[in-house]
């Protein structure tokens, strides 16, 4: 756009005073530029349909002929309901207006009329909100619709946005450079404002609607792309000259084969440790699915190259289970290993520190303790942090610079869909196992109704009698009265009376004291209790193998990721595992859910299902402060569009034309803005 037009302010609008200035303003918007920017949420439809093929509550317009007296009913103080019969091609309908009793004066018999409103079951439009007398008129179509607060209203706001775009039609310069837009067939920046904002058909719209997704999403990766290529050039590491004939004696040894996505993951890591760059990669993996042996081969590598190693995890018992399995796959290779943890002895401690800082450890595994700052490595090499969100962004960074840049791997057993990694991890390299070791049994679930729990304590005796253990989950700790969903105290109660008398029955939720929890669990994994009633506290991290059957109650509350996480919980020894889940849900979604869950055990394809139902923003159960907001796009519909933006970002980055041609000025000076090459993060 001309500099000066447009930053013009509103009020070089005609009609737009000091009053409406600062309703503009409360929108966020100050300049022409600012107006033009502010895109409609949806458009108002006043296409003529064929009624057969409305769906039922869908907004249609209706031009018809009026064969009935208007039927007018007071419903009380100010509330009226107005009835009358409309022939409409082939089909009399009626038409309902409520607190519209001025209008009774205006229907007359055989006069044509257009109303819209509400299409219901095939015979009727209700709730009808615009109603003019005589055929439709050429009126435009789609009518823009956005989202306002305050004084001012749609009216004039559309007002307000034809006087601006027609002011600044003539002045724009596009950011996307035309090769782009001749490629994906895109409407130049003109067109699109004038087809977000007012278009003249479907296709109009749509291509509109094409041109600013992509634009959006380019530019977001662009800056994603730059932070990473910054930080890159910014974070000088250590380029790790591994033995790999050591690394595929370690490998020879491993109970068992690789799968092809260990091996092809495995790879990618090995390949970040050479480069002089940190290594900032993100390791995704289903429950089951081999993390932990990555994690060592990893750690392997680094250490026959002279570093030492750190592996972080969020629990003691976590911490335990992951020095268990190393242990067992490093030791044989000369790995000299320490376990630190907050029960630690004081003594025991002090020892480890000296070995540490001296360079006679190679790994230490623990939880937090290992950010204290009297942690002191010889010459740390790679930092690996186990369940990452469970950390905060300070404990993860104090973590890091523990070393002289070592290289960073990040693991989650939190499946993440692509879209999602690609904008929330977008500045990090992601690695995914998306296969499950050979002869791993599918946990075998179930969708069952309350009342056919008992035939469900019937199915978990016999798991109990066969020696095996097993999880109940709950939503709530105590009753509550807003909410009617079965509480772990209540659950506990019930479960002791009906096994008590054979079996040790344990209860666990979040307002226990940690020692407290870590002992609950410490007995369970022992296998001094048999059955555990939970909160989601077990959500991660603990590995029960004996642990068989999982019963979750009111399994509608939960989304498909943290169902797929309590689930993981089973399913991780040599017996066959057992997940059911007690729900009843009342919407289409919750039924959707409970299905899904019954038919796949892939924690992808139930992510994807996740993000389709739930949205981005509540894809983790609550707003995901990392995500970004959108104008246009949708993450969810619009995946193919962020793929094609990330790899065109990358390309451009890395091209000579983007940084010098003329054509590329204006997503030049959108970077450059953004401070990202500054290496500045962006929000």
């Amino acid at each position: 756009m001309e500099t000066t037009k447009k930053d013009e302010l509103v009020t070089s609008l005609k009609g737009v005073g000091s009053g409406t200035a600062t309703a503009l303003h409360e929108l966020g918007i100050e300049t022409l530029e600012d107006l033009v920017m502010t895109f409609p949420y949806r458009h108002e439809d006043f296409r003529l349909k064929n009624l057969a093929e409305t769906p039922h509550n869908e907004r249609v317009t209706v031009e018809g002929r009026v064969e009935s007296e208007p039927s007018l009913l007071f419903l009380g103080k100010n509330k009226s309901r107005l009835q009358v019969r409309l022939l409409a091609g082939q089909h009399l309908i009626k038409a309902v207006f409520f607190n519209q009793a001025y209008l009774k004066t205006k229907l007359e018999l055989g006069q044509v009329v257009t109303v819209t409103g509400k299409w219901d079951r095939g015979r009727q439009v209700v709730n009808v909100t615009t109603f003019s007398s005589g055929p439709k008129t050429d009126q435009q179509d789609f009518e823009p619709v956005y989202s306002l607060k305050g004084t001012i209203n749609q009216k004039t706001f559309r007002k307000f946005m034809r006087l601006a775009l027609d002011e600044l039609a003539q002045v724009l310069i596009d950011v996307l450079p035309e090769s782009l837009r001749i490629t994906y067939r895109l409407p130049g920046i003109s067109e699109a404002l004038e087809g977000i904002h007012f278009p003249q058909n479907v296709d109009h719209s749509k291509n509109a609607r094409r041109r600013f997704v992509y634009e959006e999403l380019l530019i977001f990766q662009l800056k994603m792309q730059a932070i990473k290529k910054v930080r890159k050039e910014q974070n000088k590491g250590n380029s790790v000259a591994y033995d790999n004939n050591q690394l595929k004696k370690l490998i020879e040894t491993l109970p068992y084969e690789l799968t092809n996505a260990q091996k092809r993951v495995v790879n990618e890591i090995c390949r970040d440790l050479k480069e002089p760059h940190r290594m900032n990669r993100l390791l995704q993996g289903d429950v089951g699915s081999g993390k932990t042996v990555v994690a060592a081969i990893s750690l392997y590598a680094v250490i026959t190259a002279g570093y030492q190693g750190a592996l972080m995890a969020p629990t003691e018992i976590l911490a335990e289970q992951h020095a268990s399995s190393l242990d067992e796959w490093l030791s044989p290779m000369g790995v000299r290993m320490a376990l630190l943890t907050g029960s630690t002895k004081t003594k025991a401690r002090r020892i480890v520190l000296e070995n540490l800082e001296a360079g006679n450890i190679d790994l230490l595994i623990g939880t937090h303790a290992l950010i204290q700052p009297d942690i002191l490595f010889n010459q740390l090499g790679l930092v690996i942090t186990d369940e990452q969100h469970r950390f905060g962004v300070e404990q993860r960074r104090v973590l890091k610079e523990k070393g002289e840049n070592p290289d960073v791997l990040f693991m989650t057993a939190t499946p993440i869909p692509r879209t999602l990694a690609i904008t929330a991890f977008g500045e990090m390299d992601v690695s995914i196992i998306d296969e499950m070791p050979a002869g791993r049994k599918e946990i075998d679930t179930h969708w069952m109704k309350e009342d056919q729990l008992h035939k469900i304590i019937v199915r978990l005796t016999r798991e109990l009698a066969n020696g095996r253990q097993a999880y109940i989950i709950c939503p709530l700790i105590e009753e509550s009265e807003k909410l009617d969903v079965q509480n772990v105290v209540d659950v506990y109660t019930m479960m002791s009376a009906a096994l008590g008398k054979d079996y040790t029955v344990g209860l666990m939720h979040g307002r226990l004291h940690s020692d407290e929890k870590e002992g609950v669990m410490r007995e369970f994994s022992e296998g001094k209790v048999q059955v555990l009633v939970s909160t989601t506290v077990v959500e991660v991290g603990v590995n029960v193998p004996n642990a068989t059957f999982m019963i979750i109650f009111d399994a509608e509350r939960f989304g498909l990721a943290q169902l797929h996480q309590l689930r993981g919980r089973v399913g991780r020894g040599e017996h066959q595992s057992y997940c059911i889940l007690l729900a009843d849900p009342k919407s289409e979604e919750g039924k959707e859910r409970m299905m899904s869950m019954t038919e796949t055990n892939d924690g992808f394809v139930l992510a994807e299902k996740d993000l389709e139902l739930r949205g981005p923003g509540d894809f983790f159960g609550r707003k995901q402060s990392g995500l970004p907001e959108f104008k246009v796009a949708d993450l969810v519909h619009d995946y193919r569009a962020l793929n094609t933006a990330k790899v065109d970002a990358e390309k451009m980055l890395n091209s000579v034309d983007f940084w010098h041609s003329e054509e590329m000025e204006g997503l030049r000076s959108v970077l450059i803005n953004s401070k990202v090459l500054e290496g500045e993060r962006i929000d």
